[in-house]
Protein backbone atom coordinates (compact mmCIF):
# COMPACT_ATOMS: atom_id res chain seq x y z
CA UNK A 1 0.00 0.00 0.00
CA UNK A 2 1.70 3.37 -0.75
CA UNK A 3 2.51 6.26 2.07
CA UNK A 4 -0.21 8.88 2.47
CA UNK A 5 1.38 11.97 0.81
CA UNK A 6 3.78 10.18 -1.37
CA UNK A 7 4.76 11.51 -4.83
CA UNK A 8 6.86 10.57 -7.58
CA UNK A 9 7.92 13.95 -9.67
CA UNK A 10 8.58 11.45 -12.58
CA UNK A 11 7.06 11.71 -16.39
CA UNK A 12 4.22 9.85 -17.24
CA UNK A 13 4.29 8.76 -13.43
CA UNK A 14 1.26 9.24 -10.67
CA UNK A 15 1.87 9.71 -7.10
CA UNK A 16 -1.40 8.48 -5.36
CA UNK A 17 -2.74 10.03 -1.96
CA UNK A 18 -4.91 7.83 0.63
CA UNK A 19 -5.45 8.32 4.12
CA UNK A 20 -3.50 6.12 6.09
CA UNK A 21 -6.30 3.54 6.44
CA UNK A 22 -7.70 3.61 3.48
CA UNK A 23 -8.25 0.13 1.38
CA UNK A 24 -7.10 0.88 -1.55
CA UNK A 25 -3.97 -1.04 -3.11
CA UNK A 26 -3.03 -0.06 -6.55
CA UNK A 27 -0.46 -0.87 -8.71
CA UNK A 28 0.65 1.72 -11.24
CA UNK A 29 3.91 2.09 -13.18
CA UNK A 30 4.34 3.42 -16.55
CA UNK A 31 3.63 2.52 -19.25
CA UNK A 32 0.37 2.66 -18.36
CA UNK A 33 -2.88 4.24 -20.42
CA UNK A 34 -5.77 3.16 -17.93
CA UNK A 35 -6.27 0.78 -15.07
CA UNK A 36 -9.54 -1.99 -14.86
CA UNK A 37 -11.07 -3.09 -11.82
CA UNK A 38 -13.96 -5.45 -10.66
CA UNK A 39 -17.49 -4.09 -11.08
CA UNK A 40 -18.41 -1.93 -8.63
CA UNK A 41 -21.33 -1.67 -6.46
CA UNK A 42 -24.30 0.99 -6.88
CA UNK A 43 -22.42 3.43 -5.54
CA UNK A 44 -18.97 3.98 -5.70
CA UNK A 45 -15.82 5.53 -5.31
CA UNK A 46 -14.35 7.27 -8.77
CA UNK A 47 -11.10 7.58 -8.73
CA UNK A 48 -9.92 11.25 -10.19
CA UNK A 49 -6.76 12.49 -12.04
CA UNK A 50 -5.45 15.91 -11.03
CA UNK A 51 -2.66 17.83 -11.42
CA UNK A 52 -0.73 19.38 -9.37
CA UNK A 53 -0.23 22.72 -10.63
CA UNK A 54 2.15 23.32 -14.02
CA UNK A 55 4.51 20.25 -12.93
CA UNK A 56 4.41 17.00 -14.40
CA UNK A 57 3.12 15.42 -10.87
CA UNK A 58 -0.66 14.03 -10.66
CA UNK A 59 -2.34 13.03 -7.77
CA UNK A 60 -5.54 10.80 -7.42
CA UNK A 61 -8.71 11.99 -5.27
CA UNK A 62 -11.51 9.73 -4.97
CA UNK A 63 -15.46 10.94 -4.93
CA UNK A 64 -18.20 9.10 -4.31
CA UNK A 65 -20.78 8.86 -7.72
CA UNK A 66 -23.74 6.59 -8.81
CA UNK A 67 -22.64 3.70 -11.10
CA UNK A 68 -24.02 3.21 -14.35
CA UNK A 69 -22.78 0.12 -15.00
CA UNK A 70 -19.67 0.84 -16.02
CA UNK A 71 -16.27 -0.25 -15.23
CA UNK A 72 -14.58 1.67 -12.68
CA UNK A 73 -11.38 3.95 -14.91
CA UNK A 74 -9.24 6.77 -13.75
CA UNK A 75 -10.35 10.12 -15.78
CA UNK A 76 -8.59 11.64 -18.26
CA UNK A 77 -6.47 7.90 -18.92
CA UNK A 78 -8.66 6.87 -22.04
CA UNK A 79 -11.24 4.21 -22.14
CA UNK A 80 -10.27 2.76 -25.68
CA UNK A 81 -9.03 -0.60 -24.93
CA UNK A 82 -10.02 -2.77 -21.77
CA UNK A 83 -7.17 -5.80 -23.04
CA UNK A 84 -3.84 -7.05 -21.65
CA UNK A 85 -2.02 -4.71 -24.05
CA UNK A 86 -2.06 -1.94 -20.84
CA UNK A 87 1.24 -3.50 -19.73
CA UNK A 88 3.93 -4.36 -22.48
CA UNK A 89 5.26 -8.05 -23.00
CA UNK A 90 8.89 -8.16 -22.14
CA UNK A 91 11.04 -7.28 -19.28
CA UNK A 92 10.75 -3.79 -17.01
CA UNK A 93 12.78 -2.71 -14.75
CA UNK A 94 10.09 -0.82 -12.39
CA UNK A 95 7.80 -3.96 -13.16
CA UNK A 96 10.43 -5.80 -11.58
CA UNK A 97 10.25 -3.81 -8.45
CA UNK A 98 6.37 -4.49 -8.01
CA UNK A 99 7.04 -8.30 -8.56
CA UNK A 100 9.70 -7.99 -5.77
CA UNK A 101 7.55 -5.86 -3.52
CA UNK A 102 4.55 -8.07 -3.75
CA UNK A 103 4.94 -11.74 -5.31
CA UNK A 104 8.68 -12.79 -4.52
CA UNK A 105 8.45 -15.45 -2.43
CA UNK A 106 11.29 -14.90 0.44
CA UNK A 107 9.85 -16.73 3.15
CA UNK A 108 9.82 -20.14 1.00
CA UNK A 109 13.11 -19.22 -0.43
CA UNK A 110 14.75 -18.80 3.16
CA UNK A 111 13.18 -22.36 4.55
CA UNK A 112 14.56 -23.93 1.46
CA UNK A 113 18.28 -22.44 1.69
CA UNK A 114 18.12 -22.70 6.22
CA UNK A 115 17.37 -26.94 5.37
CA UNK A 116 15.99 -26.85 8.66
CA UNK A 117 18.51 -24.82 10.91
CA UNK A 118 15.90 -21.78 11.27
CA UNK A 119 14.22 -23.47 13.80
CA UNK A 120 15.00 -23.50 18.19
CA UNK A 121 16.04 -27.06 18.20
CA UNK A 122 19.66 -27.39 19.56
CA UNK A 123 20.62 -29.11 17.04
CA UNK A 124 20.65 -26.24 14.30
CA UNK A 125 23.55 -24.77 12.68
CA UNK A 126 22.15 -20.74 13.46
CA UNK A 127 24.94 -19.65 11.10
CA UNK A 128 23.74 -21.94 8.44
CA UNK A 129 22.28 -19.39 6.46
CA UNK A 130 24.32 -16.66 6.74
CA UNK A 131 27.32 -18.82 5.43
CA UNK A 132 24.92 -18.64 1.94
CA UNK A 133 26.19 -16.99 -1.29
CA UNK A 134 24.08 -14.86 -3.12
CA UNK A 135 25.11 -12.78 -6.28
CA UNK A 136 23.28 -9.90 -7.20
CA UNK A 137 23.07 -8.49 -11.08
CA UNK A 138 22.45 -5.22 -11.29
CA UNK A 139 21.36 -3.30 -14.40
CA UNK A 140 24.22 -2.17 -16.69
CA UNK A 141 25.66 -5.60 -16.00
CA UNK A 142 26.87 -4.51 -12.34
CA UNK A 143 28.14 -8.17 -10.76
CA UNK A 144 27.63 -8.34 -6.87
CA UNK A 145 29.36 -11.45 -5.62
CA UNK A 146 29.97 -12.74 -2.54
CA UNK A 147 26.27 -11.25 -0.73
CA UNK A 148 24.91 -13.10 2.81
CA UNK A 149 22.10 -13.03 4.91
CA UNK A 150 21.48 -13.71 8.65
CA UNK A 151 17.86 -14.06 8.08
CA UNK A 152 15.03 -13.57 5.44
CA UNK A 153 14.53 -10.20 6.12
CA UNK A 154 17.58 -9.11 5.50
CA UNK A 155 17.16 -10.74 2.29
CA UNK A 156 14.11 -9.43 1.60
CA UNK A 157 15.29 -5.60 2.08
CA UNK A 158 18.55 -6.15 0.33
CA UNK A 159 16.63 -7.59 -3.13
CA UNK A 160 14.01 -4.97 -3.05
CA UNK A 161 16.91 -2.17 -2.13
CA UNK A 162 18.99 -3.13 -5.41
CA UNK A 163 16.30 -4.67 -7.46
CA UNK A 164 18.81 -7.48 -8.93
CA UNK A 165 17.62 -7.99 -12.67
CA UNK A 166 19.14 -11.68 -11.57
CA UNK A 167 20.00 -13.64 -8.32
CA UNK A 168 22.33 -16.56 -8.39
CA UNK A 169 22.98 -18.32 -5.62
CA UNK A 170 26.09 -19.88 -4.52
CA UNK A 171 27.68 -22.56 -2.17
CA UNK A 172 27.35 -22.41 1.66
CA UNK A 173 31.02 -21.50 2.37
CA UNK A 174 33.21 -21.82 5.96
CA UNK A 175 32.53 -18.47 7.11
CA UNK A 176 30.60 -15.64 5.91
CA UNK A 177 31.29 -14.63 2.99
CA UNK A 178 30.38 -11.21 2.86
CA UNK A 179 33.43 -11.59 5.74
CA UNK A 180 35.76 -13.90 4.31
CA UNK A 181 38.50 -10.94 3.81
CA UNK A 182 38.57 -11.30 7.75
CA UNK A 183 39.67 -14.84 7.41
CA UNK A 184 42.36 -14.38 5.36
CA UNK A 185 45.73 -15.92 6.74
CA UNK A 186 48.82 -16.22 4.80
CA UNK A 187 49.69 -19.54 3.14
CA UNK A 188 45.91 -21.08 4.78
CA UNK A 189 42.77 -21.04 3.21
CA UNK A 190 40.12 -21.13 5.89
CA UNK A 191 37.42 -19.74 3.17
CA UNK A 192 35.92 -22.82 1.22
CA UNK A 193 32.42 -23.79 0.41
CA UNK A 194 31.41 -27.26 2.65
CA UNK A 195 27.75 -27.57 1.33
CA UNK A 196 26.47 -27.10 -2.36
CA UNK A 197 23.30 -28.28 -4.13
CA UNK A 198 24.43 -30.84 -6.48
CA UNK A 199 23.29 -28.67 -9.94
CA UNK A 200 22.51 -29.93 -13.29
CA UNK A 201 22.36 -26.99 -16.19
CA UNK A 202 20.60 -28.13 -19.69
CA UNK A 203 20.26 -25.37 -22.39
CA UNK A 204 18.21 -26.05 -25.54
CA UNK A 205 21.23 -24.04 -27.89
CA UNK A 206 23.15 -27.14 -26.84
CA UNK A 207 21.49 -29.01 -29.44
CA UNK A 208 21.72 -26.67 -32.33
CA UNK A 209 23.18 -29.43 -34.45
CA UNK A 210 20.03 -31.78 -34.22
CA UNK A 211 17.48 -29.31 -34.59
CA UNK A 212 16.03 -27.45 -37.54
CA UNK A 213 13.24 -25.58 -36.79
CA UNK A 214 15.10 -22.73 -34.01
CA UNK A 215 19.02 -22.06 -33.19
CA UNK A 216 20.27 -20.40 -30.53
CA UNK A 217 18.27 -18.49 -27.34
CA UNK A 218 15.44 -19.34 -29.70
CA UNK A 219 13.11 -22.02 -29.03
CA UNK A 220 9.62 -23.51 -29.80
CA UNK A 221 6.46 -26.69 -29.34
CA UNK A 222 9.18 -28.59 -31.98
CA UNK A 223 12.13 -28.50 -30.36
CA UNK A 224 11.64 -28.03 -26.56
CA UNK A 225 10.35 -31.73 -26.01
CA UNK A 226 13.81 -32.37 -25.98
CA UNK A 227 14.32 -30.52 -22.78
CA UNK A 228 10.87 -32.77 -21.94
CA UNK A 229 13.31 -35.82 -22.79
CA UNK A 230 16.09 -34.53 -20.65
CA UNK A 231 14.26 -34.33 -17.29
CA UNK A 232 12.44 -37.54 -17.74
CA UNK A 233 15.85 -39.35 -18.06
CA UNK A 234 17.98 -37.15 -15.80
CA UNK A 235 14.80 -37.42 -12.87
CA UNK A 236 14.84 -41.12 -13.24
CA UNK A 237 18.57 -41.72 -13.01
CA UNK A 238 19.18 -39.37 -10.11
CA UNK A 239 16.08 -41.16 -7.77
CA UNK A 240 16.24 -44.83 -9.17
CA UNK A 241 20.45 -45.02 -9.68
CA UNK A 242 21.32 -42.45 -6.76
CA UNK A 243 19.06 -42.55 -4.31
CA UNK A 244 18.16 -39.05 -4.00
CA UNK A 245 14.63 -37.91 -3.50
CA UNK A 246 14.58 -33.98 -3.05
CA UNK A 247 15.04 -32.76 -7.01
CA UNK A 248 14.00 -29.29 -8.07
CA UNK A 249 13.31 -28.70 -11.49
CA UNK A 250 13.45 -25.15 -12.81
CA UNK A 251 12.22 -23.35 -15.88
CA UNK A 252 15.62 -21.28 -16.45
CA UNK A 253 13.60 -18.74 -18.24
CA UNK A 254 14.15 -18.76 -21.51
CA UNK A 255 16.24 -21.62 -23.09
CA UNK A 256 16.91 -24.44 -20.82
CA UNK A 257 16.10 -26.38 -17.50
CA UNK A 258 17.60 -26.29 -14.21
CA UNK A 259 18.14 -29.09 -11.46
CA UNK A 260 18.63 -28.48 -7.78
CA UNK A 261 19.63 -31.94 -5.80
CA UNK A 262 19.24 -30.90 -2.09
CA UNK A 263 19.76 -34.26 -0.47
CA UNK A 264 21.81 -34.10 2.31
CA UNK A 265 24.25 -36.07 0.75
CA UNK A 266 24.23 -34.64 -2.48
CA UNK A 267 24.89 -31.63 -0.81
CA UNK A 268 27.77 -32.86 0.91
CA UNK A 269 29.18 -34.19 -2.44
CA UNK A 270 33.16 -33.20 -2.72
CA UNK A 271 34.04 -31.88 -6.33
CA UNK A 272 35.82 -35.45 -7.42
CA UNK A 273 32.08 -37.52 -6.43
CA UNK A 274 30.50 -34.68 -8.68
CA UNK A 275 32.72 -34.83 -11.04
CA UNK A 276 31.95 -38.85 -11.43
CA UNK A 277 28.26 -38.52 -11.05
CA UNK A 278 28.35 -36.08 -14.11
CA UNK A 279 30.50 -38.72 -15.91
CA UNK A 280 27.71 -41.26 -15.15
CA UNK A 281 25.40 -39.31 -16.81
CA UNK A 282 27.39 -37.93 -20.26
CA UNK A 283 27.58 -39.65 -23.13
CA UNK A 284 28.03 -37.07 -26.24
CA UNK A 285 32.23 -36.77 -27.00
CA UNK A 286 33.63 -34.83 -29.27
CA UNK A 287 32.90 -31.25 -29.86
CA UNK A 288 30.55 -29.54 -32.11
CA UNK A 289 32.56 -30.27 -35.37
CA UNK A 290 32.99 -33.75 -34.40
CA UNK A 291 30.69 -36.19 -37.21
CA UNK A 292 30.07 -38.63 -34.40
CA UNK A 293 29.26 -37.59 -30.72
CA UNK A 294 27.73 -40.97 -29.68
CA UNK A 295 29.70 -43.96 -29.70
CA UNK A 296 29.17 -47.94 -28.05
CA UNK A 297 31.84 -49.39 -30.01
CA UNK A 298 29.38 -52.79 -30.25
CA UNK A 299 29.77 -53.09 -26.06
CA UNK A 300 26.35 -54.11 -24.26
CA UNK A 301 24.13 -51.04 -23.31
CA UNK A 302 25.04 -49.79 -19.66
CA UNK A 303 21.83 -50.75 -18.02
CA UNK A 304 20.94 -47.07 -17.71
CA UNK A 305 21.44 -46.23 -20.98
CA UNK A 306 19.47 -49.11 -22.09
CA UNK A 307 16.63 -48.17 -19.86
CA UNK A 308 16.53 -44.60 -21.25
CA UNK A 309 16.36 -45.91 -24.84
CA UNK A 310 13.66 -48.28 -24.29
CA UNK A 311 11.82 -46.05 -22.31
CA UNK A 312 11.81 -42.24 -23.35
CA UNK A 313 14.21 -42.31 -26.14
CA UNK A 314 13.36 -44.60 -29.03
CA UNK A 315 9.51 -44.07 -28.82
CA UNK A 316 10.33 -40.07 -28.85
CA UNK A 317 12.20 -39.83 -31.52
CA UNK A 318 10.74 -42.29 -33.77
CA UNK A 319 7.50 -40.96 -33.31
CA UNK A 320 7.51 -37.21 -32.58
CA UNK A 321 11.07 -36.02 -33.65
CA UNK A 322 11.74 -37.54 -37.03
CA UNK A 323 8.60 -35.83 -38.29
CA UNK A 324 8.83 -32.36 -36.15
CA UNK A 325 11.98 -31.91 -37.33
CA UNK A 326 11.05 -33.61 -40.96
CA UNK A 327 15.35 -35.72 -40.62
CA UNK A 328 14.61 -37.59 -43.66
CA UNK A 329 12.35 -35.48 -46.02
CA UNK A 330 15.83 -33.03 -46.92
CA UNK A 331 18.97 -34.43 -47.98
CA UNK A 332 21.17 -32.06 -46.05
CA UNK A 333 19.85 -33.35 -43.05
CA UNK A 334 19.77 -37.02 -43.57
CA UNK A 335 23.45 -36.83 -45.13
CA UNK A 336 24.06 -35.47 -41.22
CA UNK A 337 22.97 -39.18 -40.38
CA UNK A 338 24.59 -41.00 -42.84
CA UNK A 339 27.41 -39.56 -42.04
CA UNK A 340 27.43 -41.69 -38.33
CA UNK A 341 26.98 -45.02 -40.27
CA UNK A 342 30.19 -46.69 -41.02
CA UNK A 343 29.70 -48.60 -43.58
CA UNK A 344 29.84 -47.16 -46.85
CA UNK A 345 28.13 -49.94 -49.02
CA UNK A 346 25.10 -49.45 -46.44
CA UNK A 347 25.48 -45.21 -47.14
CA UNK A 348 25.84 -45.96 -50.66
CA UNK A 349 22.60 -48.18 -50.61
CA UNK A 350 20.43 -45.68 -48.59
CA UNK A 351 21.47 -42.76 -50.96
CA UNK A 352 20.70 -44.26 -53.58
CA UNK A 353 17.49 -45.52 -52.95
CA UNK A 354 16.25 -42.17 -51.29
CA UNK A 355 17.20 -40.33 -54.69
CA UNK A 356 15.43 -42.49 -57.00
CA UNK A 357 12.56 -42.38 -54.44
CA UNK A 358 11.33 -39.01 -53.59
CA UNK A 359 7.68 -39.84 -53.42
CA UNK A 360 5.80 -42.17 -51.29
CA UNK A 361 2.76 -42.27 -49.68
CA UNK A 362 3.37 -42.84 -46.36
CA UNK A 363 5.32 -40.28 -44.69
CA UNK A 364 8.80 -40.16 -45.90
CA UNK A 365 10.62 -39.70 -42.57
CA UNK A 366 8.97 -42.67 -41.70
CA UNK A 367 9.65 -44.88 -44.43
CA UNK A 368 13.64 -43.70 -44.68
CA UNK A 369 14.18 -44.41 -41.04
CA UNK A 370 12.39 -47.83 -41.06
CA UNK A 371 14.70 -48.61 -44.32
CA UNK A 372 17.85 -47.68 -42.48
CA UNK A 373 16.84 -49.46 -39.23
CA UNK A 374 16.29 -52.96 -41.77
CA UNK A 375 19.73 -52.76 -43.21
CA UNK A 376 21.93 -51.89 -39.94
CA UNK A 377 19.71 -54.44 -37.87
CA UNK A 378 19.43 -56.85 -41.04
CA UNK A 379 22.91 -59.07 -39.76
CA UNK A 380 24.76 -58.48 -43.44
CA UNK A 381 27.15 -55.83 -42.34
CA UNK A 382 30.66 -55.75 -42.68
CA UNK A 383 31.86 -53.09 -40.50
CA UNK A 384 32.30 -55.03 -36.59
CA UNK A 385 29.65 -53.08 -34.24
CA UNK A 386 27.50 -51.62 -36.71
CA UNK A 387 24.46 -52.65 -35.35
CA UNK A 388 24.67 -50.13 -32.36
CA UNK A 389 24.30 -47.36 -35.71
CA UNK A 390 20.83 -47.30 -34.66
CA UNK A 391 21.04 -46.64 -30.81
CA UNK A 392 23.63 -44.09 -31.53
CA UNK A 393 21.81 -42.05 -34.17
CA UNK A 394 19.05 -41.73 -31.53
CA UNK A 395 21.06 -40.62 -28.58
CA UNK A 396 23.02 -38.13 -30.81
CA UNK A 397 19.80 -36.53 -31.30
CA UNK A 398 17.82 -36.83 -27.86
CA UNK A 399 19.94 -37.64 -25.54
CA UNK A 400 20.43 -34.96 -22.44
CA UNK A 401 23.44 -32.59 -23.29
CA UNK A 402 24.86 -31.51 -19.77
CA UNK A 403 26.91 -28.55 -19.18
CA UNK A 404 29.59 -30.59 -17.24
CA UNK A 405 31.70 -27.27 -15.40
CA UNK A 406 28.55 -26.26 -14.18
CA UNK A 407 28.21 -29.82 -12.08
CA UNK A 408 31.85 -30.27 -11.07
CA UNK A 409 32.63 -27.70 -8.97
CA UNK A 410 30.80 -26.90 -5.98
CA UNK A 411 31.51 -22.83 -6.42
CA UNK A 412 29.35 -22.60 -9.29
CA UNK A 413 26.79 -20.10 -9.48
CA UNK A 414 23.15 -20.96 -10.88
CA UNK A 415 20.07 -18.71 -11.46
CA UNK A 416 17.81 -18.67 -8.34
CA UNK A 417 14.18 -20.22 -8.64
CA UNK A 418 11.39 -17.08 -9.25
CA UNK A 419 13.44 -15.01 -10.79
CA UNK A 420 12.95 -13.15 -13.80
CA UNK A 421 14.44 -13.72 -16.96
CA UNK A 422 15.84 -9.94 -18.01
CA UNK A 423 15.67 -10.98 -21.74
CA UNK A 424 12.14 -12.31 -21.56
CA UNK A 425 10.34 -11.36 -18.94
CA UNK A 426 9.24 -14.86 -17.60
CA UNK A 427 9.40 -16.06 -14.18
CA UNK A 428 12.06 -18.94 -13.56
CA UNK A 429 9.10 -21.36 -12.51
CA UNK A 430 9.45 -25.17 -10.88
CA UNK A 431 8.56 -28.05 -13.53
CA UNK A 432 6.84 -30.79 -12.42
CA UNK A 433 8.86 -34.11 -13.67
CA UNK A 434 6.13 -36.04 -13.53
CA UNK A 435 3.80 -34.16 -15.60
CA UNK A 436 7.11 -32.60 -17.35
CA UNK A 437 5.47 -32.75 -21.20
CA UNK A 438 2.18 -30.33 -20.37
CA UNK A 439 4.61 -27.78 -19.58
CA UNK A 440 4.69 -24.91 -21.96
CA UNK A 441 7.73 -22.52 -21.46
CA UNK A 442 5.49 -19.84 -23.62
CA UNK A 443 3.01 -20.23 -20.80
CA UNK A 444 4.78 -19.51 -17.91
CA UNK A 445 4.06 -16.25 -15.93
CA UNK A 446 5.65 -12.99 -17.07
CA UNK A 447 6.05 -9.80 -15.56
CA UNK A 448 3.30 -7.80 -17.85
CA UNK A 449 1.01 -10.51 -16.80
CA UNK A 450 1.37 -10.80 -13.37
CA UNK A 451 1.22 -6.69 -12.96
CA UNK A 452 -1.93 -6.92 -15.09
CA UNK A 453 -3.39 -9.51 -12.84
CA UNK A 454 -2.11 -7.38 -9.85
CA UNK A 455 -4.42 -4.76 -11.42
CA UNK A 456 -7.66 -6.72 -11.40
CA UNK A 457 -7.25 -8.00 -8.02
CA UNK A 458 -6.58 -4.32 -6.59
CA UNK A 459 -9.43 -4.18 -4.23
CA UNK A 460 -7.84 -7.40 -2.60
CA UNK A 461 -6.47 -7.39 0.72
CA UNK A 462 -2.92 -8.21 -0.63
CA UNK A 463 -0.13 -10.83 0.55
CA UNK A 464 -1.03 -14.13 0.42
CA UNK A 465 -4.40 -13.64 -0.70
CA UNK A 466 -2.82 -11.72 -3.30
CA UNK A 467 -0.26 -14.15 -4.41
CA UNK A 468 -2.83 -16.59 -4.91
CA UNK A 469 -5.28 -14.85 -7.50
CA UNK A 470 -2.25 -14.59 -9.74
CA UNK A 471 -0.93 -17.36 -12.50
CA UNK A 472 2.21 -17.51 -10.61
CA UNK A 473 0.35 -18.98 -7.54
CA UNK A 474 0.13 -22.55 -9.17
CA UNK A 475 4.10 -22.48 -9.27
CA UNK A 476 4.41 -21.66 -5.34
CA UNK A 477 1.65 -24.12 -4.41
CA UNK A 478 3.56 -27.08 -6.24
CA UNK A 479 6.95 -25.55 -4.81
CA UNK A 480 6.08 -25.63 -0.88
CA UNK A 481 3.87 -29.07 -1.57
CA UNK A 482 5.53 -31.21 -3.73
CA UNK A 483 9.23 -30.14 -2.63
CA UNK A 484 9.24 -27.65 0.08
CA UNK A 485 7.59 -29.50 2.76
CA UNK A 486 8.52 -33.07 2.41
CA UNK A 487 12.41 -31.89 2.24
CA UNK A 488 12.32 -29.65 5.71
CA UNK A 489 10.40 -33.16 6.77
CA UNK A 490 13.30 -35.08 6.15
CA UNK A 491 16.00 -32.37 7.28
CA UNK A 492 14.28 -32.16 10.43
CA UNK A 493 14.20 -35.61 10.76
CA UNK A 494 18.57 -35.74 9.74
CA UNK A 495 18.80 -32.85 12.29
CA UNK A 496 17.12 -34.23 15.40
CA UNK A 497 19.13 -37.61 14.71
CA UNK A 498 22.41 -35.84 13.71
CA UNK A 499 22.09 -34.43 17.23
CA UNK A 500 21.13 -37.20 19.08
CA UNK A 501 24.12 -39.17 18.19
CA UNK A 502 25.86 -36.36 19.18
CA UNK A 503 24.13 -36.78 22.98
CA UNK A 504 24.96 -40.42 23.06
CA UNK A 505 28.65 -40.26 21.56
CA UNK A 506 29.12 -37.70 24.37
CA UNK A 507 27.68 -39.78 27.33
CA UNK A 508 29.71 -42.54 26.11
CA UNK A 509 33.27 -40.45 26.11
CA UNK A 510 31.90 -39.38 29.99
CA UNK A 511 31.29 -43.33 31.01
CA UNK A 512 34.93 -43.64 30.35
Amino acid sequence: MYEPERRIPAQNTLSLFFPPKSFFTLVIFPPLPHIFLPPPPPTVRRLRRRRLGNSNCWEVVREEVDNMGEDMVIDGMGTEQKTSSDFPDGFNANYLKIYYGKLFPYADMHKWMSYGNDGKHPGCDQSYFGRREFSFTLDNDIYLRFQSFNNVTELENAIKEKCPFKIDIGPVYSVDPAKRHAYAQPGDNIFTPVERELILDIDISDYDDVRFCCSGADVCSECWPLMTVAIKVIDTALRDDFGFNHILWVYSGRRGVHCWVCDGKARRLNNEQRAAITEYLHVHKGNENSLKKVTFAGRPLHPFLGRSYAEVLKDFFEEKYILSQNLFSDEERYEKILEMIPDESITSELRGKWQDNKRSRDDINCVRWGNLKHLLQSGKQKVQGIHRCVEEIVFSFTYPRLDLEVSKHMNHLLKAPFCVHPKTGRVCVPIDPKHCEEFDPSAVPTLSKLLEELNMGALGTGGEEELENTSLGKSIRYFRSSFLQPLLKSCKEEIESSYAAKIQQSKNSLSW
